[in-house]
């Protein structure tokens, strides 16, 4: 299938169109890192939530007990479920519902499907900003100062001379560098969490691979970026939308198509799909991380 691109004059005509003055870009990378460092925190004898950097936007957990299956709800407004994998180490979980109050629960399985509670707190959330929960690395955009993905990241922002510059370089390079893998979609498990090091890597994933390949390279520059799970039509779905200065949030991915603002899944751009303009009905976001 074609593969849809940027040109450098579309990329040239956005400048002027946005009218984007400022001056040119000399760094933005930064890799933040969580930290649980114990002086808020909450749970028993199994379970330890450290809420001491909320203001940042995530909450880190830790379970201790025996029970092979963990589940961790964080609720305001919308409801979000994770699987906690360590055992005896901290995982990060995102606060991606503003300010105010979450309900943070950790449940262990009891048989098949049935969990009982093992914890429940509710955290008084007030954020330093909007952004800080779309720039921390968590279990669904898991990356680091060592992760390859920032090495790759850092080589192809080199020369971008603003924010616009870095995510159409980022954009370009997952959509010239990955292969959609038809296969893993079909056989994908409930569950599954990407590795951005591995899609790197092997070169092919699925649409939730594609996202957080590119949500933590974006990241990594310091750009405020979601990964969102929703449908498009009644298909499940993951793409990501981003914070420019002076634009605003730009959701389902940036596209211009050199007259007009649209909105391109990075997933569809790789396999030549179509691109979606803004504001376009049949992206419809269910969850934002």
């Amino acid at each position: 299938m074609r593969k849809t691109k940027q040109l450098p004059g579309r990329i040239a005509a956005v400048l002027m169109a946005v009218c984007l003055a400022a001056a040119p870009v000399t760094a933005y990378g930064m890799v933040r890192t969580p930290v649980a460092s114990g002086s808020v925190t909450y749970g028993n004898s199994k379970v330890t939530i450290d809420a001491s950097h909320t203001d940042q936007g995530y909450v880190m957990i830790k379970y201790t007990g025996g029970n092979g299956k963990i589940k961790v709800q964080i609720a305001k407004g919308t409801t979000y479920t994770y699987n906690l994998n360590a055992r005896d180490a901290y995982e990060v979980f995102p606060l991606t519902e503003g300010d105010g109050s979450y309900s943070v629960k950790v449940f262990e399985n009891i048989s098949g499907n049935q969990y009982a509670q093992a914890c429940s707190e509710n955290i008084q959330v007030a954020l330093a900003n909007q952004f800080t929960p779309f720039l921390y690395p968590n279990q669904y955009v898991n990356f680091n100062q060592n992760s390859n993905a920032v090495a790759v990241s850092n080589q192809v922002v080199a020369g971008a001379g603003d924010e616009l510059g870095i995510v159409t370089n980022v954009f370009n390079y997952v959509v010239d560098n990955l292969t959609y893998d038809y296969d893993k979609a079909a056989t994908v498990q409930s569950g599954y969490l990407p590795n951005v090091d591995a899609t790197l890597a092997s070169k092919n994933g699925i649409c939730f691979d594609y996202a957080s390949l590119m949500t933590s390279m974006l990241r990594a520059q310091d750009i405020p970026t979601k990964l969102v799970i929703g449908y498009t039509g009644e298909l499940y779905h993951a793409w990501i939308s981003v914070y420019l200065k002076g634009q605003g949030w730009v959701d389902d991915i940036i596209y211009f198509d050199g007259a007009n603002w649209s909105l391109m899944d990075p997933t569809f751009a790789s396999s030549g799909g179509k691109s979606f303009g803004a504001g376009d009905s049949s992206y419809q976001a269910k969850y934002a991380y």
